[in-house]
C-alpha cells in the first residue's frame, strides 16, 4: 500500500505536457487599412499598389519589375519596428515572382531572388538622403529564393503562385530595427510582411507554475525560466526549472514539488483539501465523544459494564489509516 510521501510526491522529471509556442506579432502589412508608407530607393523601383491575395482579401503590396533595364539595385526599407525586448526576430515573407525564361527577349540580368537586410537602431532615422543608401549599413540575413515562379499563362489565367519564406536574425539589443529588401533585377510582388517573436508560454506543469518566457538570442538557445510550486504544495530536492528553447516549446524539466500534508493531488495542476482524511479525522472525534458520554451517562449506578476492547478505524483511499483503542468501564 502507498505511504503518503509516495502518494504526494510529484515530480516533474516527467515529461512535460505539450503546450504550443506562442508568437508575438509586431508587424504584420496584412493588417493595414491604409497605405504602409515604407521608403523606396530610387523612386523609379519598389512601387506601392493595392491589391488582392489568392484569397480575393485587399491587401497593400509592393512590386518592382525593371527587368529589361540593367545593373538594377533597388531598395525597400520599412518603417520603424520596436522590438519589445525581442533578442531574435523572425520575418515571415509572402511573395510571387516571375519566371524569367518566360518573358520575351529579356536580357540575362534578369533575377528570380532577392535579399533581405536588417539595421538595428536606438531612435528613428531619416531616410530621404542619398547618402544613407550609399553607405549601406544593413546586415544581410539571407538571399531569398522562389520555390515557384508564375509565367505569362499562369498571370492571364490568375493562378497565383504565392512563396512563403520564414528567416530569423539575432541576437538584437538596440531599441528596434528596419527591415530592407533590395531588388536586382526580379519581377515580382511583395505580398505581406509578418515580423514576430516567438516565447513559450505559461504553463502549470506538475504542481509547478512557470510563465511566459521569451526565447534566447540564438536559435539553439536554452532560455531557464523558474518554477514556483502551486498553492497547497512546496519544493523538494532541487529548485523547480523548464528551459525554453529557440522554437518556444518547454524541455529539460528539472527539480519536483509534492502536495503538503493534508491536501492530495488532483489532475496534475491542484492539491485539493484531502476530504477522506479530513472526513476520517471528524468521525475519529465523534467516536470518542460518543464513547465518553456512554461513559459518563450512569456514572452514580454501583454496578459497572465492562466493554471489551474496541477499535474505531477510518481507512482513506490512499491507504492512511487513523484509529483509537479503548478498554473502558460504563456504570450501570
Amino acid at each position: 500500500m502507498p505511504s503518503t510521501m509516495t502518494v504526494g510526491l510529484i515530480t516533474v522529471l516527467c515529461a512535460v505536457t505539450a503546450v504550443f509556442a506562442m508568437e508575438e506579432t509586431l508587424m504584420d502589412t496584412r493588417t493595414a487599412t491604409a497605405e504602409l508608407g515604407w521608403t523606396a530607393y530610387p523612386s523609379s523601383g519598389w512601387e506601392e499598389v493595392s491589391g488582392y491575395d489568392e484569397n480575393l482579401n485587399t491587401i497593400r503590396t509592393y512590386q518592382v519589375c525593371n527587368v529589361f533595364e540593367s545593373n538594377q539595385n533597388n531598395w525597400l526599407l520599412t518603417t520603424f519596428i520596436a522590438r519589445r525586448g525581442a533578442q531574435r526576430i523572425y520575418v515571415e515573407m509572402r511573395f510571387t515572382v516571375r519566371d524569367c525564361s518566360s518573358i520575351p527577349r529579356v536580357p540575362g540580368s534578369c533575377k528570380e531572388t532577392f535579399n533581405l537586410y536588417y539595421y538595428e537602431t536606438d531612435s528613428v532615422i531619416a531616410t530621404k538622403g542619398t547618402a544613407f543608401w550609399m553607405e549601406a549599413p544593413y546586415l544581410k540575413v539571407d538571399t531569398i529564393a522562389a520555390d515557384e515562379s508564375f509565367s505569362q499563362v499562369d498571370f492571364g489565367g490568375r493562378l497565383m503562385k504565392v512563396n512563403t519564406e520564414v528567416r530569423s536574425f539575432g541576437p538584437l539589443s538596440k531599441n528596434g530595427f528596419y527591415l530592407a529588401f533590395q531588388d536586382y533585377g526580379a519581377c515580382m510582388s511583395l505580398l505581406s510582411v509578418r515580423v514576430f517573436y516567438k516565447k513559450c508560454p505559461s504553463v502549470v506543469q506538475n504542481f509547478a507554475i512557470f510563465p511566459e518566457t521569451m526565447t534566447g538570442a540564438e536559435s539553439t538557445s536554452l532560455v531557464i525560466a523558474r518554477g514556483m510550486c502551486i498553492p497547497n504544495s512546496e519544493e523538494v530536492d532541487v529548485p523547480i526549472k523548464l528551459y525554453c528553447n529557440g522554437d518556444g516549446d518547454w524541455m529539460v524539466p528539472i527539480g519536483s514539488c509534492t502536495c503538503k500534508a493534508g491536501f492530495e493531488p488532483d489532475n496534475g495542476n491542484v492539491c485539493r483539501v484531502d476530504l477522506y482524511r479530513v472526513m476520517g479525522a471528524a468521525m475519529l472525534v465523534q467516536a470518542e465523544s460518543e464513547l465518553w458520554d456512554l461513559q459518563h451517562a450512569n456514572s452514580s449506578c454501583r454496578n459497572t459494564l465492562n466493554l471489551s476492547s474496541g477499535n474505531v478505524q477510518v481507512q482513506s483511499r490512499d491507504g492512511f489509516v487513523s484509529s483509537v483503542s479503548f478498554q473502558q468501564q460504563v456504570h450501570i
